[in-house]
């Protein structure tokens, strides 16, 4: 079975954690911001970030990966309908899951306080 895992969960959560366990190949749009090992956010550059994940997530379901892992915030279930396309194109299962921050984690990407209540507020869980 080949499969596909949306990881959601605000930043600090330990979705990039959960990833590492699952195995498989995993991408986030934050991996567009490395830059020598170096994380160097730029909101103006989001939109790239995240074509950017979906065409590595493509490229990996043309070449019928068996497990895929893909951590982002996904607050709103829009957010992930690219991926469910190109899983219904490629006949993936999708399982998404929700990452909660219960251990205390740390928000390696520095977002503002003020950002993470927002987040919260929008974030949508269909449950059907």
């Amino acid at each position: 079975m080949k499969a596909i895992y949306l990881l959601r969960g605000l930043p600090g959560a330990g979705k990039s954690t959960v990833a590492k366990r699952l195995g498989g190949e995993h991408y986030e749009a934050d991996m567009y911001f490395m830059q020598d090992g170096e994380y160097k956010f730029d909101g103006a550059k989001l939109k790239y970030a995240h074509e950017w994940c979906r065409n590595q997530v493509e490229h990996e379901m043309e070449d019928a990966t068996p497990t895929i892992v893909v951590s982002n915030t996904f607050t709103q279930e829009w957010e992930m309908e690219a991926y469910y396309k190109l899983a219904e194109h490629y006949g993936y299962t999708v399982f998404s899951l929700v990452v909660e921050n219960r251990h205390g984690g740390v928000n390696e990407h520095e977002v503002p306080e003020e950002a993470l209540g927002r987040m919260e507020k929008r974030f949508e869980i269909k449950l059907r």
